[in-house]
């Protein structure tokens, strides 16, 4: 794998990561936090190889 391709996943995960901190921020009902936490675990937060 080359540097730059892991700088961009590592970015990517930072994006994703702010993303899902804004919407855990805004969402009210624990329900909704649940599903948002479940969604990033199961998606985005498997890009960590480095």
């Amino acid at each position: 794998m080359s540097i730059t391709t892991t700088w961009r996943q590592r970015r990517q995960a930072a994006r994703t990561r702010r993303a899902l901190d804004r919407a855990l921020a805004r969402s009210s009902s624990p329900a909704m936090r649940d599903e948002l936490l479940t969604m990033a675990n199961s998606s985005a937060f498997h890009t960590r190889d480095f």
